[in-house]
């Protein structure tokens, strides 16, 4: 028991039976982490976010200034932007969304590998904001989103807080390991579909041998 009823130090209302408290003295004293694959997958998976380079308005100013000196956004291993969607894990929606930009955010979103995960920084992303007109559109209607951060815009604090609350989310996940196999099936699937057409279209063109398993230069 926690707070046990009678007086006295708990270590007398303790169960005799209950080894926990001594096997992790004995795995600690050795230098030994027992954990599971998922949560330790989780705890790569958080602590290594690559955020897109990606801004629409003045929200991505204060983005910009979390991952400089003064907030120092590498503390929580988030500070590897990346340049192109097929390396990064995160879109910060960082300003409002027009309608016009709309498909390009969310194909910019479907470039991003699996697991991505997005942030709606401040109100005119989350729900246009000031700009309330025919233009803009919330970002949810466009992309998933995990986070959102209120505020215009918001503050460095603000987006380094969201980003715990997304690192708390990564770590809770469960179900990490089936899902990182079930994506390396479909990537093998995807792969030997290709190299099945590539093939087909190889023999069509008269410029694949099966016997050698390689391709011909085709005689003129």
């Amino acid at each position: 028991m926690d707070t046990p009823l009678a007086s006295g130090p708990p270590e007398l209302f303790a169960r005799i039976d209950d080894g926990r408290e001594v096997n992790a003295a004995a795995a600690a004293s050795e230098g030994i982490v027992m954990t599971s694959l998922d949560r330790a997958v989780n705890w790569a998976r958080k602590n290594s976010i690559w955020p897109m380079s990606f801004g629409l308005a003045c929200c991505a100013i204060e983005m910009m200034s979390m991952s400089a000196s003064r907030f120092d956004i590498a503390r929580f291993g988030a500070e590897v932007f990346r340049g192109s969607p097929r390396q990064s894990d995160l879109m910060i929606i960082a300003g409002r969304v027009s309608n016009k930009m709309a498909p390009v955010i969310r194909h910019l979103y479907q470039q991003m590998p699996e697991p991505k995960w997005a942030i709606s920084m401040g109100a005119c992303a989350t729900s246009t904001g000031v700009f309330h007109n025919y233009a803009l559109i919330p970002v949810n209607q466009v992309i998933p989103i995990d986070v959102f951060v209120p505020g215009c815009p918001p503050r460095p604090e603000q987006l380094i807080y969201a980003l715990m609350m997304l690192q708390e989310k990564i770590q809770d996940q469960s179900g990490t390991v089936k899902q990182v196999l079930n994506l390396a099936l479909a990537c093998e699937i995807k792969c030997s579909g290709c190299s099945v057409q590539l093939i087909y279209f190889q023999r069509r063109l008269g410029s694949f041998d099966p016997r050698l398993g390689r391709p011909l230069t085709r005689a003129k």
